[in-house]
């Protein structure tokens, strides 16, 4: 036979337990939390020239040439007080293509640009689909969340789709 536990043993494990779960619950939420911070800090780089258009040079690119990295082409403005400029340079993605022309902004002083318009915003918030993903993975897991899991992962499923397909 098994000797019985005192009652106060009893409660000490259960407290013990009721701390590891917060524990858990506190990790894990920490992980998610930090993703979608490093999904949008990745993303916000470039959406903010995107989004936050006002002010800032818009116009078109007509790429000309394309390199390992990057993409550069005569600008040629649509905004007022932008200039036009000989050469701006586009991060070279799956999304752009020598010969075609593309509605840009330019950041801030540099000859860098990033593609506008739909495609332009979709493309820029991509790592924050991807981080979207990743932390429905940790929500389901450790939060033991599945529905808000799925929301996280739909989302980010939609949002990695909606750029394919406009970009």
């Amino acid at each position: 036979m098994i000797p019985a536990m005192p009652a106060s043993a009893a409660v000490t494990r259960q407290s013990a337990h009721a701390v590891l779960r917060f524990g858990r619950f506190a990790a894990m939420g920490a992980v998610a939390v930090l993703i979608l911070i490093a999904g949008v800090w990745a993303s916000w780089g470039t959406a903010q020239h995107v989004m936050l258009t006002k002010g800032r040079e818009r116009g078109t690119v007509d790429v000309t040439r394309c390199g390992q990295d990057t993409c550069t082409g005569p600008y040629a403005p649509l905004s007022e007080g932008s200039q036009p400029r000989s050469r701006v340079v586009l991060e070279k993605s799956v999304a752009v293509q020598k010969g075609r022309t593309y509605t840009v902004v330019v950041k801030p002083g540099s000859d860098d640009a990033v593609r506008s318009g739909p495609a332009g915003v979709l493309y820029a918030w991509i790592p924050l689909g991807g981080a979207l993903l990743l932390a429905s993975v940790v929500v389901a897991g450790g939060l033991l969340r599945t529905r808000a899991a799925w929301v996280m992962a739909l989302s980010g499923v939609a949002l990695l789709t909606a750029a394919f397909v406009t970009v």
